[in-house]
Order: structure tokens, then sequence, then C-alpha cells
């Protein structure tokens, strides 16, 4: 049964945060609480901070709790580690976190919480037909959306394009890392993005990430077909959906 409030955190590389949801409006009821990211970021270490966001918000164990992480996620099994600790590949991450926080919790690929986010409340609001949302970060993750459906792991940001896994040209932190401008950045995205275009015909692209706040400084130098928009809730999103995603139990 839906429920008008939970609480989701996000699991990132520098930072875990998390609130409680108000799903009916799509925003915090609270102020975010955030917590760098250990350096040894195993489960336990993880699990320990996961915990003590929990905890301070002082929910009953009956509200729904999501919880993102950067990677595969399939029957509450963590299936992949790019971008985090490999001692989490093969983890049932949903026992862990459970026995731990002693309720039921529902976890999910970051960027597909981000994804069911900008859906139900951001800039695919609305939208019918395929919705393609990209995450630029330090890598790029994907959530792939039909009709309101999430395809969950759709993990688009490691695909092949020259020989290389496109979120090792692409992603915003290599523009960081090469120093690359806004015009030789955005010739790697139109890359990326133009293949995106010819595999799926998507009927929009939401770019999110951090980086989507100066999306009026790359997004324009682009040359799609399709749509290309903006993320609306930026570095909520993952918060957002993971806890939309929890009370809805799927």
């Amino acid at each position: 049964m839906a429920t008008h409030h939970a609480l989701g955190i996000d699991i990132g590389g520098s930072g875990i945060k998390g609130a409680p949801v108000d799903l009916d409006k799509g925003r915090f009821t609270e102020d975010r609480l955030r917590i760098a990211t250990p350096e040894e970021a195993t489960p336990d270490a993880v699990c320990d901070i996961v915990e003590q966001i929990a905890q301070h918000f002082s929910l009953d164990t009956d509200v729904p709790l999501g919880i993102t992480l950067p990677a595969v996620v399939t029957h509450g099994v963590v299936c992949s580690a790019a971008n985090i600790d490999r001692s989490w590949v093969d983890l049932d991450a949903d026992t862990l976190f459970g026995e731990r926080l002693g309720r039921p919790i529902h976890l999910v690929n970051d960027a597909d919480a981000a994804g069911v986010a900008e859906l139900h409340h951001g800039a695919a609001k609305g939208h019918k037909g395929l919705v393609v949302l990209t995450t630029l970060g330090t890598g790029i993750g994907s959530a792939l959306i039909m009709d309101g459906v999430l395809v969950p792991n759709t993990e688009l940001g490691h695909l092949e394009i020259d020989g290389y896994d496109a979120e090792t040209r692409a992603a915003e932190s290599v523009r960081d890392r090469e120093g690359l401008d806004w015009q030789q950045w955005a010739q790697r995205l139109q890359t990326y993005y133009a293949r995106l275009e010819s595999l799926l015909r998507p009927d929009l692209i939401v770019v999110g990430g951090g980086v989507s706040k100066q999306a009026d400084q790359f997004l324009p130098l682009l040359d799609l077909r399709t749509e290309i928009v903006p993320a609306k809730l930026r570095n909520k999103a993952g918060i957002i959906g993971a806890a939309h995603l929890a009370a809805r139990g799927n």
C-alpha cells in the first residue's frame, strides 16, 4: 500500500545524504543530513553512516526507507563496482541494511532513483514515451523509463564508443581532470548523446548531475533531434526517487 512519506538515503562517492520526503509534493520534510563517505567505503563502514542518518530522523520503523548505490542492483544484491569498493560485489545489501537498521529497505541504483524522481516531480513529469536520464558526474549513470515504467540497471554510461568506455571520455570528472573547456567537452557529449539517440530514439533526454546547474554552458552546443533538458531536482533527485520507490515497493 502506498504511503505519503518515506525516507531516502543517497550513497555517493563523496557524501551520504538523507532526508524524509513528502511523496505528494516531491520535497523534503526536514533539512537534509549529509555525512562524508568514509575513505574506506566498505559495506560495514557505509552501513554505519546510513544507520546514523536513519536514526537522526527518528522515524517509525514502518516508514519505508529507500537507499541508492552507484551500482547495478538486482533483487537487493549488488552486481557491479565501477565507482565503489569491490567488496560490494555479490553482497546481499538488502539483508545487510535491513538487519542493521531493523526495518525493511528498498535498494536501488542511484541513476534509476534520480530518473524516477524527475519523472514524478521534475523535468520528465507528464512526458509519455521513452525518457532517458543521464547523470554526469564521476561517471555517467542512466535511467530508462518507458511510459512511466522504469527499466532498471541500464548502465548506458558504459557504452563502448570509438574503443572507449563512454564515461571515461565524457563524464564531468573527465572535463575537470583534463581541463576541457565547454566547447571541447560538448564535442564529446555530442558523440555520446548521438549514439544514445541512434540506439534508442527517445522522446526526451534529461541531463542530471551537479553540472546540470550549468546546463546553459553546454546543452545549447549539442545538435540532436531529441529534446534534451536539464534535470530540475539536481542533488535532491536520488533521495526523492529512492523514497518514492521504497514507498511503492518496486
